[in-house]
C-alpha cells in the first residue's frame, strides 16, 4: 500500500533552521505529511548533526543519523550574519508558512530572526521554537542535550533495578517528544490560521516535553505526599506497578509480563508458590518476593512454552525480540515500515517511513537528505528572480 493522491500538507512551505534532532525531527514529520521543507544551514559545515555519528556509520560524507532525520528536505546554505544572505532568508520567510528553529535563547534575537521581527514580514507565519529548558529561569542557558535533560527531569530514576544507579533511556526521548509536541502546536496554529488568517508562535522545551511524558507517574508523586518512586529490586519495569510487571529470563530467551492477577498467573504457570498472594495489595507490597519466585520458575522452560500457556487465557505477555528477530517476523513485514531513500549523489539509505496513515494510505518518500546548500541557486532564482 503506497501513497496516492494528495498529502494533507502539500502546498505548505516550511523553513527548517534547526540542528541536531528535536527541531529537524519536527520538520521531517511535516515533510512526510506533504510540506515542502527547506533546510537552512551554515555554509561551513551545516547542521552539526552531519558530524554526529551513531556507531561511526557514514553515508556520502555525512552521518547516517543526519540522513535519517533530514530526508525529504532541500538545503539552502546561508551565513545568517551576512546581509546579502539575509536578503534571501527574508525572501523565503515572506513566502513561508512555517519556520522552525532551536537556537539557544538570545541567539536568534541577535541575528534578528526572532518571532516579533519576522511576523512583521509575514503575519501568516507559524513560528516554532524549541529550547532546552525554556527561555527564562536559572537553567535557560544550559545546553539542551537529551541525556542532560533526562537527568535533570527525574526520568532516569524510573529505569533500572533498585540497586542500580539512575539509568537513562537508550534513545533521545526528550528530543523526539519535543519534536512531536512542536508538530502538534504547529498544526493547531495552522488550523487556527485557516479561520483567522493570522499565524502564531509555538514554543516547546525538551524539559517540558519530558515532564509531560512522565505525567502519569509524576502526578502520582505529587498527590501521594511527595513519596519518591520505588524501583523494584527484581526485574524493574515500572516503579509504580506491582508484580508481575517486568521482563524475565527463560530457558532460551526472555518473557515480558504486564499487569495481571498473580494468583491466575500461578495457576497458568503451575507455580503453587504464587497462591499465597491472593490479596491484590500484596502484589506491590511483596513485589520483589513475587518476582523472585517468578524469576526462578520461568527459567525452567522456554519462552514459547510459557506463551503457549498464557496467551490462550488472554494473560498479557510477549516474547522479547531483538531487531534481527523483529525485522524477520511476519508482523513487522505486514507493517511495511521501511523505505529506501536516494540522495542527489545516488547514495542509498534504508530507513523507517512515516508512522502515520492518511485515508488508509502509507506515506513514503524516496528523497534522501541534501548536501549543504544543494538547492541554494535553484531556490534563490525561485524567490529572488533576476
Amino acid at each position: 500500500m503506497t501513497t496516492t493522491g494528495y498529502k494533507p500538507l502539500e502546498g505548505l512551505l516550511v523553513l527548517d533552521f534547526a540542528q541536531f534532532l528535536s527541531g529537524p525531527s519536527a520538520a521531517l514529520r511535516l515533510a512526510d505529511l506533504g510540506a515542502r521543507v527547506i533546510k537552512v544551514e551554515r555554509p561551513d559545515g551545516g547542521d552539526l548533526c552531519r558530524r554526529l555519528y551513531v556507531s561511526n556509520l557514514e553515508l556520502d560524507g555525512d552521518s547516517t543519523l543526519f540522513h535519517s532525520i533530514n530526508r525529504n528536505k532541500e538545503s539552502v546554505s546561508a551565513n545568517l550574519k551576512d546581509p546579502e544572505d539575509l536578503k534571501l532568508i527574508r525572501a523565503l520567510i515572506e513566502k513561508a508558512d512555517v519556520m522552525i528553529q532551536n537556537f539557544r535563547p538570545g541567539v536568534i534575537e541577535r541575528i534578528g530572526l526572532h518571532y516579533d521581527a519576522v511576523k512583521e514580514w509575514n503575519p501568516r507565519l507559524v513560528y516554532g521554537e524549541i529550547t532546552g529548558y525554556g527561555k527564562t529561569g536559572p537553567w535557560s542557558g544550559k545546553p539542551g542535550q537529551d541525556l542532560l535533560v533526562q537527568s535533570l527531569s527525574g526520568l532516569a530514576w524510573l529505569n533500572g533495578n533498585a540497586d542500580q544507579p539512575p539509568v537513562p533511556f537508550g534513545l533521545s526521548v526528550a528530543d523526539m517528544f519535543a519534536g512531536a509536541h512542536l508538530v502538534q502546536g504547529i498544526l493547531a496554529c495552522l488550523v487556527r490560521r485557516s479561520v483567522t488568517g493570522k499565524g502564531g508562535y509555538v514554543e516547546v522545551s525538551l524539559l517540558e516535553s519530558i515532564l509531560d511524558v512522565q505525567f502519569e507517574v509524576l502526578t502520582t508523586h505529587m498527590n501521594d505526599g511527595g513519596k519518591l518512586p520505588e524501583r523494584s529490586a527484581v526485574n524493574n519495569a515500572n516503579a509504580y506497578l506491582g508484580a508481575p510487571y517486568g521482563i524475565y529470563e527463560t530457558a532460551d530467551g526472555y518473557l515480558a509480563l504486564a499487569m495481571g492477577s498473580v494468583v491466575q498467573l500461578g495457576q497458568l504457570l503451575d507455580c503453587d508458590e504464587l497462591n499465597a498472594f491472593h490479596e491484590p495489595s500484596t502484589w506491590f507490597t511483596h513485589r520483589d518476593e513475587i518476582k523472585t519466585i517468578l524469576k526462578r520458575h520461568l527459567h525452567s522452560n522456554t519462552t514459547s512454552y510459557w506463551i503457549a500457556r498464557l496467551e490462550p487465557a488472554d494473560y498479557w505477555c510477549a516474547d522479547v525480540l531483538n531487531w534481527e528477530r523483529l525485522l524477520s517476523h511476519d508482523a513487522f513485514r505486514e507493517l511495511n515500515m521501511t523505505q529506501q531513500t536516494v540522495n542527489g549523489n545516488g547514495a542509498k539509505l534504508t530507513t523507517t517511513r512515516c508512522p502515520i496513515r492518511i485515508d488508509g494510505q502509507l506515506l513514503f518518500s524516496p528523497v534522501g537528505a541534501p548536501k549543504i546548500g544543494e538547492h541554494t541557486a535553484q531556490i534563490k532564482e525561485e524567490v529572488m528572480p533576476g
